[in-house]
């Protein structure tokens, strides 16, 4: 079904993608710093804001890749077709929704998150916010053709929409803020102009009629609630999964707050090389979701647990050289990092720990999770991830970090811990066989 060509052209694109991401994050930040400490607060605290949204919309648009995988596997391209219409159809009417009421309840969402900031960090944080909020839907709409164009196998296509559009929005930023001195809306407007593009560009090509699943517009503007129901079904307990992380994650950041300055710096550049450690994990995972995907979609146990196989040994293998690779540059990034001697050391010891269980863990507790819920086996992951981000990530962060004094170094210990049991929990429900006894389709 996936030749080895086949799997390389899925899985470097999405390794370029994610790439992209984050230098084009680091980027964004970058660039404002040049404007002043109130931009550059006001753009870090809605940013926070608008990661759970995009979690929310990366969510949904997984929900939809499985159901349209699963149907490309059973051969059914129609019904492809219409889950593929149906997700951006639900997609636009949900961050439509979404927009409308941040855009109405925008003071009102500041002050409850941020407090009485000053006031013109809360000036700076009004700006960017109303004008990213505007660019939701179209950031939405992305999602739903990424999904599409992963389920049929075309990522080259989102990887170069995406060096695109990233290209211009780091253009964007630099003129919005170094020519048009526009602050933290130069950056906004670069940013909502860029989704504006990705979201066209994707969306012209989710219509090729070449292709073997693609948008109908027909399907577009009706409402097929069992189709609905279908997606729903994989992206809420998704969606709650992403929301639990990211509360516990806002919870070790006010932890982290409680050990000293040059603890919070080191945890601040650490998070930051973590984030490029985890992105073989983060690109691999759209993989499982086609390559199971389609196997279940064809009811093909056999060539399902092949590919589990042969996946999970890929991405063991490019999780541990990557991982290698990032720590091995620690040390050049941290020279350059304006923290003290105290935290440069402390930055090393916190990434060798993230990247010695991020590289043998982490294949495991994320990808191949990803893998099971392709085959319809939801909830038990999502059960299980959102117990273990508390039980285990929470818990044993505050045990180590507060009650046992090892400071910052307690949230690398709990996010291992977090990494090893539901690794470990994931490899044991995968060899029990009992993802194989769902049907989505």
């Amino acid at each position: 079904m996936f030749s080895n060509k086949d799997l390389r052209n899925l899985i470097f694109p999405l390794f370029v993608e994610q790439f992209l991401l984050m230098l084009v994050g680091i980027a964004d930040t970058f660039v404002v710093s040049f404007s002043s400490e109130a931009d550059v607060s006001g753009v870090s605290l809605v940013n926070s804001f608008n990661t759970v949204l995009i979690f929310l919309f990366t969510a949904l648009s997984s929900g939809g890749a499985v159901i349209i995988s699963q149907y490309i596997g059973s051969r059914n391209y129609k019904k492809a077709d219409e889950a593929a219409s149906q997700l951006l159809m639900i997609s636009t009417v949900i961050s439509v929704f979404l927009s409308a009421v941040i855009l109405f309840f925008d003071n009102q969402i500041l002050l409850l998150l941020f407090g009485k900031v000053e006031p013109d960090v809360m000036q700076a944080s009004e700006t960017y916010l109303i004008i990213t909020t505007w660019s939701l839907p179209a950031l939405a709409i992305y999602d739903a053709g990424a999904a599409l164009c992963r389920s049929i196998g075309k990522t080259k296509a989102t990887m170069y929409i995406s060096a695109g559009t990233n290209i211009i929005n780091i253009i964007g930023n630099c003129v919005g803020v170094f020519v048009l001195d526009l602050g933290a809306a130069g950056v906004a407007y670069s940013s909502f102009i860029s989704r504006i593009l990705s979201a066209a560009a994707v969306t012209i090509y989710c219509f090729n009629c070449k292709n073997k699943a693609q948008y109908k517009v027909n399907k577009i503007f009706t409402w097929d609630s069992g189709l609905i129901k279908k997606i729903m079904g994989i992206a809420l307990p998704n969606g709650i999964e992403n929301g639990v992380h990211q509360l516990v994650k806002v919870a070790l950041s006010s932890m982290v707050a409680l050990f000293g300055t040059y603890q919070i710096a080191a945890n601040g550049v650490a998070q930051s090389i973590w984030s490029l450690a985890s992105i073989m994990g983060l690109a691999m995972a759209p993989v499982y979701t086609t390559v199971i995907g389609r196997c279940m979609g064809s009811r093909d146990i056999n060539s399902a647990n092949f590919y589990f196989k042969k996946l999970n040994k890929i991405t063991l293998t490019l999780s541990i050289f990557w991982n290698v690779f990032v720590f091995a540059i620690t040390p050049l990034i941290v020279r350059y990092s304006a923290i003290s001697a105290e935290a440069k050391s402390l930055v090393i010891w916190l990434v060798l720990i993230n990247n010695i269980f991020n590289g043998l863990a982490y294949p495991f507790a994320g990808p191949l999770g990803s893998g099971l819920r392709a085959a319809g086996d939801v909830k038990f992951t999502m059960l299980v991830s959102i117990f273990l981000t508390i039980a285990a990530r929470l818990f044993f962060s505050v045990l180590f970090g507060l009650w046992l004094g090892c400071g910052v170094i307690a949230v690398a210990i709990g996010m291992s811990i977090d990494l090893v049991f539901r690794g470990g929990i994931f490899i044991r429900r995968y060899k029990f066989q009992k993802w194989t006894n769902f049907q989505l389709i």
